[in-house]
């Protein structure tokens, strides 16, 4: 398949639907930014407040015109609402290479098993569709939380990207980078998330 950024894909299971990002998100999302604010602690970019959220969006959907990035909503079937976002980024097609990532999840859905569901949906189509050779991720360093739910759905760590960005407080950040190759894929990570969704 050749990956369209002008196609609406969405991506669903029995837990999760994943919709384009659309400006419609806002508010959805709208709760989240005002109420429950330190789930962007370790983000590059923030969500915070009305104007951060318009802001969020914005750079989202631009992303996706300037054929860099592909933002989807995270709508939980079990609760009936809207409860995150995650993308593609850095979208490489000729070297058949993405990164996967500002991934956030409200606090009330954290530990629940929707990353596990919303990991498969959108690994699987990376591979599977887009014919992606290798799927990046990212983090802060200090993202303990993050950095464990990657590695437990088979990401390798690859190494440390030293003083890598740019935080919203002026101060810089260390960023892990993990990835998960297309072999890796269909030799084990599919399976085990599968078992993961349906132990």
């Amino acid at each position: 398949m050749t990956f369209d950024f002008e196609q609406d894909y969405t991506l669903e299971d029995e837990r999760v639907i994943l919709r384009p990002l659309a400006l419609s998100d806002y508010e959805h999302l709208l709760p989240y930014a005002l109420h429950q604010q330190d789930i962007w602690t370790y983000s590059l970019i923030q969500a915070i407040g009305e104007d951060g959220l318009q802001h969020y969006l914005t750079l989202a959907l631009e992303g996706r015109k300037e054929r860099r990035e592909y933002a989807f909503s995270v709508y939980d079937k079990q609760s009936g609402t809207y409860v995150g976002s995650t993308r593609f980024y850095d979208i490489q097609l000729s070297n058949k290479s993405v990164q996967l990532g500002y991934t956030w999840y409200a606090k009330e859905q954290q530990g629940t098993g929707i990353n596990t569901h919303c990991k498969f949906l959108l690994l699987q189509f990376a591979f599977e569709q887009m014919e992606m050779e290798r799927v990046e991720f990212r983090a802060d360093t200090n993202n303990a939380r993050s950095i464990a739910a990657m590695k437990s759905i088979g990401c390798t760590v690859e190494g440390v990207l030293r003083s890598h960005g740019l935080k919203p407080d002026g101060s810089r950040r260390d960023s892990i980078v993990l990835s998960i190759l297309k072999a890796e894929w269909y030799d084990k990570v599919k399976a085990h998330l599968q078992q993961k969704m349906n132990p």
